[in-house]
């Protein structure tokens, strides 16, 4: 199956699990595909044929992007050099997880969460600590028995109960030697946290030299900046001034969080300005494009802003009006 091919076919099956889907980034470099949404549920999909080819610096900027977004990063692929990726298993490459189509239709679609997972050493599964040591007791078994029995040692049974994860083939021969299920599923949408150590989100690379101006004008408004090196827009920007407010709601969040473009305004402008626009509906956020000139004052609801008009800018309210003033409006024809 060709790439392309693969892309259509997992956004029309995200479609019919319910899923908002945003256009498709088809600008180079990228670090995801497709942004969806149902519900609460953000998830930034990564499309591959070969996930070998899903490098470092893209995972750490989707990690990035899951941060900032509140949105689980998913790559989804068919396989590696060497095999087919297995179904009902989830992998991980940089941090991010990884899973074969027919496992994403299972998750999204049938509501199954994997089982299993992969890592270094083979196949893994979830241990329901606690359930297992019900099942002992019950059963009036040591944990030097149960260790007997499993050819382990003692203490790696204490560990399973503590909720250490057990190889398949363990896992396997427990739920049929207490004739329970004693597994868990691996929870996806919260970036799988409890089967790989937690990891401190990379830190932000530095702004493109062309995009300073753009940043120190954010930044003295009251803009967190965080600049991206592979997505269709050059920084995701926080009002950092929305803190000190208390919580927001889900609405407010769109007028607090910026997908944020600089450049001259050009066809390959106006085409980013569009998929901004696409992903900021999806994932609940406004769009900005800074340009040196323009006629425009809008691309399909990304505002488009002159560097002159924001430079003598000193507060985030009045950069927010002018947006919300640009993007809430319906656009004239080109």
């Amino acid at each position: 199956m060709s790439r392309d091919a693969l892309v259509e076919n997992l956004t029309a099956m995200l479609q019919d699990a319910g899923f908002r889907v945003s256009d498709r980034c088809v600008i180079r470099p990228k670090s995801f595909d497709l942004a969806a949404r149902r519900g609460e549920e953000l998830v930034l999909v990564k499309i591959l044929s070969n996930i070998d080819a899903f490098d470092a610096a893209t995972g750490a900027e989707m990690r990035r992007l899951g941060s900032y977004l509140d949105a689980t990063p998913l790559v989804i692929g068919l396989r590696t050099r060497d095999e087919d990726l297995k179904p009902d298993v989830v992998y991980f490459r940089h941090g991010v997880p990884v899973m074969a189509p027919n496992t994403a239709m299972d998750l999204f679609v049938e509501n199954v969460p994997p089982l299993i997972y992969a890592a270094p050493g083979g196949l893994y599964v979830n241990i329901d600590g606690e359930l297992l040591a019900d099942e002992r007791e019950q059963q009036n078994m040591s944990l030097g028995q149960l260790a007997s029995e499993l050819g382990v040692s003692r203490r790696t049974v204490s560990k399973y109960e503590d909720g250490m994860n057990a190889s398949v083939d363990v896992a396997m021969r427990l739920e049929e030697m207490f004739d329970a299920p004693l597994t868990a599923p691996v929870d996806v949408m919260d970036g799988a946290d409890e089967v790989r150590e937690a990891e401190p989100t990379p830190d932000d690379p530095e702004a493109d030299p062309d995009d300073e101006p753009i940043v120190t004008v954010m930044t003295r408004v009251g803009y967190d900046v965080h600049p991206t090196l592979r997505s269709p827009f050059k920084a995701v920007s926080e009002d950092n001034e929305a803190d000190d407010e208390g919580p927001v709601s889900h609405r407010d969040v769109r007028e607090h969080t910026l997908l944020t473009g600089h450049s001259k305004f050009t066809k390959a402008a106006e085409k980013r300005a569009r998929i901004m626009s696409s992903i900021g509906s999806v994932t609940r956020t406004r769009s900005v494009y800074f340009v040196d000139r323009s006629k425009r004052e809008s691309v399909h609801g990304t505002a488009i802003i002159e560097r002159e008009e924001v430079e003598q800018m000193r507060d985030a309210d009045d950069l927010r009006d002018l947006i919300r003033e640009r993007t809430d409006v319906e656009e004239e024809p080109a």
